[in-house]
């Protein structure tokens, strides 16, 4: 290969935007369960929509607490035949707050089949819909298709609601019947004041209610603290609640260990270091809190610069040690060099700190993560608003390990209310005081473009270590808020395999995983809804090993195996005197030098926005030898998919993701598109790419590589509503296609948009594609927010590859355009590069000079 010495080229202009309607469509066409005797199957229904009534009026009457505003009515379950989805729009009427209204929708297991459970409140009065829709399905009874046949016969039976039914975590977490433990209660909007009358009917009642909340726009989140039985008394009375779920605590931080070097080292790096100028893009440090003064960090990170979520919480100070190891990372990557070096080091970046965490001995009562981060980065991006920065976020919520075979894949990796507000953070919402005190935050809307954050976040560390370490880490899922969509997720491998300098008490020990392969430490996605959640990690970078015992029977982090960075003081050690290098490991380590990239990345080209550096930085990634020889031995696509969901795509690299080579070209485009209009697909692009087709024809059948990556972040609806058409989490979604080979442009925007084709003139037959994708559109560019695929064939074939579209597909925005989202505009980036390996030959410069680009070495 070529030395990395040129820029990547950045594409504008060269767009072509067409109205688009997708090719095909249609239903699911999933069956509904006829049963043997409708009849007797329609009275069964009408008998339980008329006892849930009953048996709701009944539960009020005997509950004296009176709440004002609050709408008399019943929560009643619609429940599915096995294997059957419920008709979930016909439950939603969406007519307004007198109208039957669509809570919560989950899937259980029963006697091994899926079952769909949909929670429905019908205000007094309004049963009459559903009893209406039975009357003609059984009217007409005679026909092979009875009217509201697709509602009536996908349901098994119909019962008033219990508090279990709103339980939408997986069933093993739901709390003993017995105890009064914290809930994270999800709240539908009506008119805004579901929190005060969550809190009048708390205040009657024994109830604890949070002093935090959480507005996502249709739902409101805030921790209640009581018994099954008092929730059950409070849905008798409010007809506010949408949901329950499991809160979710940040998980106990590493702890520090044995510093490893001594402090006249630090000193001798700190007079070496040239700190970042004031515009430079920042790493702020979600975490601990930083030991400000550290000789090491001290001229990158500023007093001004230390934050913490709550304003009475101490600043520039760390009484855990977590944030100011990160923060080392963070600043130098890999610290150890840096000191081992003797040239001076010139940071391009520098520090922030948000204290998440509380200090010890601070009463803190559980708080709703979400909020905390939301205010959190308000009060950092409130200092410093014209500051480019990436968040690092080093912690993770405890998450129960659910039981082999257990349906729980249908929550594991589903979104919570933390990382549905990492998802609106990141898109660009706004958050806001609530008006009355101790209501908490909202979410402003709609989402800023300008204020899209990039958020860097651990995949998590397994809670047990095991000799079959690749088996632990797949049963073992990454952890709250790692599954957010538009995060850039980090799990861990390592390249730390000798254990030289271990002490004497482990002679004999060797390092558990092998060079290159995944970190003993991290966890994967592999236990996720493959089809549903995005993959996670995205990418894994060093996060240490663990040594084993010669007998095998015992496993232990070393300092040998773990990465070098600053230390904090002791509790009962004075700032002068405690050691200031200690080490780090695991995902914590990983993440902060993903950030480290993702600010080396911000600094090299200060006009690329947050989507575009999360791209660049998987863009980048590559299998090590040992990842790529466990995939290799895979022959079909879908069956990579678990190792897809071990390392991401492998381990990012600051030149792949920074610079081109004459042999190896990197285009992006940053571009806007209208997703939708009018509850239909509006826009789509396609991109005719400055392309060195003459070059590549030239070269034959030599082997070449095209690798495209498409990054956008969508708006999150945290709602667990079915997450399909209008109830979908995320509010748009892309995809991308290549041209092939033999088509001309016309065939192929033919072959992706039905309005490219004349009334009445016939599709052309599709040109069949050549070489081989790694993946392909159904196993990777179908899930989640960032899209990567991998083409290998001859130069050729890739000569006439130079046109890309980007087109949308569903999400809530469409199917919700009484929300007035329909004309919402969405950015993404689109990074194509080409790579001629092993072949003498100039693919960039005859594309950099009709573009313009100095040809001139950067460094």
């Amino acid at each position: 290969m070529a030395q990395r010495d040129k820029s990547h080229l950045v594409v504008t202009g060269r767009r072509r935007t067409f109205d688009y309607t997708p090719i095909g469509g249609g239903g699911s066409g999933d069956p509904v369960a006829i049963p043997s005797d409708r009849a007797a199957h329609g009275a069964a229904i009408r008998s339980g929509l008329q006892a849930a009534e009953q048996d709701a009026r009944s539960r009020r009457e005997l509950n004296p607490v009176v709440v004002p505003d609050s709408i008399p009515g019943a929560y009643v379950v619609f429940e599915s035949f096995p294997g059957v989805d419920l008709a979930l729009k016909s439950l939603d009427p969406r007519g307004g707050s007198d109208h039957p209204e669509l809570r919560s929708v989950h899937i259980e297991d029963v006697g091994g089949q899926l079952v769909e459970i949909a929670t429905v409140f019908v205000p007094d009065g309004r049963m009459s819909y559903f009893l209406g829709r039975l009357d003609r399905y059984l009217a007409s009874l005679g026909g092979a298709k009875p009217a509201n046949m697709n509602l009536i016969e996908r349901i098994q039976r119909v019962y008033l609601a219990s508090v279990e039914a709103l339980w939408t975590d997986s069933r093993e977490d739901f709390p003993d019947e017995d105890n009064s433990v914290w809930w994270e209660v999800w709240l539908r909007y009506r008119d805004g004041k579901e929190l005060s009358r969550l809190r009048i009917y708390a205040e009657s009642s024994d109830i604890q209610v949070g002093r935090r909340a959480l507005g996502f726009g249709t739902r409101t989140v805030v921790l209640v603290h009581a018994s099954i039985q008092q929730l059950a008394s409070a849905m008798d009375i409010l007809d506010d609640i949408a949901e329950l779920r499991q809160p979710h605590y940040p998980a106990e931080f590493l702890a520090g260990e044995d510093a490893t070097t001594q402090s006249d080292f630090v000193q001798e790096l700190a007079q070496r270091v040239t700190p970042a100028n004031d515009g430079a893009p920042a790493v702020c440090v979600v975490d601990t809190g930083v030991h400000q003064a550290h000789p090491l960090l001290s001229s990158s990170l500023q007093p001004v610069d230390c934050h913490a979520a709550d304003s009475a919480w101490p600043t520039g100070i760390d009484d855990d040690g977590h944030g100011t190891a990160m923060a080392g990372l963070a600043l130098y990557g890999d610290l150890a060099a840096a000191i081992n070096a003797s040239d001076p080091v010139v940071l391009r970046h520098k520090l922030e700190s948000l204290k998440l965490m509380p200090p010890p001995n601070k009463s803190n009562e559980p708080e709703l993560y979400g909020a905390i981060t939301a205010s959190g980065t308000a009060a950092v991006e409130t200092e410093s608003p014209a500051t480019s920065r990436v968040y690092s976020m080093a912690i993770t919520a405890k998450s129960s390990l659910p039981s082999p075979g257990d349906l729980a894949k249908a929550v594991i990796g589903s979104p919570t209310s933390w990382s549905a507000s990492m998802d609106a953070l990141a898109a660009g919402r706004g958050v806001i005081e609530a008006a009355n005190p101790g209501d908490g935050i909202s979410f402003l809307g709609p989402a800023d473009p300008d204020a899209h954050r990039l958020f860097v976040v651990c995949a998590g560390n397994v809670q047990i270590y095991d000799a079959d370490h690749l088996t632990r880490s797949d049963v073992e899922p990454v952890q709250d808020p790692a599954q957010a969509w538009n995060v850039l997720t980090v799990g861990a491998f390592t390249n730390l395999d000798s254990l030289f300098d271990a002490p004497s008490d482990y002679d004999g020990w060797s390092p558990l995983a092998s060079r290159g392969e995944l970190s003993p430490f991290s966890r994967t996605s592999v236990s996720f809804n493959m089809k549903k959640w995005p993959i996670k990690p995205e990418v894994v970078m060093e996060g240490g090993n663990l040594a084993q015992s010669p007998d095998g029977k015992q496993l232990h982090p070393l300092d040998a195996l773990s990465l070098l960075t600053t230390r904090a003081p002791g509790a009962f050690e004075s700032a002068g005197s405690s050691r200031q290098l200690d080490t780090a490991n695991a995902t914590s380590a990983a993440t902060a030098q993903a950030s480290h990239l993702a600010a080396q990345i911000m600094a090299a080209y200060p006009s690329f926005w947050p989507e575009t550096v999360r791209a660049l930085i998987v863009h980048s990634a590559e299998w090590t030898s040992a990842m790529q020889e466990r995939i290799d031995k895979i022959p079909g696509r879908r069956d990579k998919r678990p190792f897809l969901r071990r390392y991401g795509m492998g381990v990012p690299d600051v030149l792949r993701a920074t610079r081109s080579a004459t042999d190896a070209l990197t285009l992006i485009a940053q571009d806007t598109i209208t997703p939708f209009r009018d509850g239909v697909m509006r826009e789509i692009h396609f991109h005719d790419l400055p392309w060195p087709t003459d070059v590549l024809a030239d070269l034959g059948n030599t082997d070449v590589k095209l690798r495209v990556t498409l990054s956008y972040f969508i708006e999150p609806n945290a709602a667990r509503r079915g997450w399909n058409g209008r109830y979908s989490y995320a509010s748009h979604g892309l995809r991308f296609d290549v041209r092939r080979p033999t088509e001309s442009n016309s065939d192929f925007e033919k072959r992706l948009n039905a309005k490219a084709t004349e009334e009445e003139e016939e599709r052309p037959s599709s040109a069949s594609d050549t070489g081989d994708w790694l993946f392909g559109a159904e196993l990777q560019r179908s899930s989640g927010s960032l899209h990567t695929d991998i083409w290998r064939g001859n130069a050729v074939d890739l000569a006439q590859r130079g046109v890309l579209a980007v087109y949308p597909v569903g999400g809530w925005w469409k199917d919700r355009s009484t929300r007035d989202q329909e004309d919402n505009e969405a950015r993404y980036a689109l990074i194509v590069s080409i790579e001629t390996p092993g072949v003498d030959t100039d693919i960039w410069t005859p594309v950099a000079t009709p573009l313009e680009v100095p040809t001139t070495i950067i460094t």
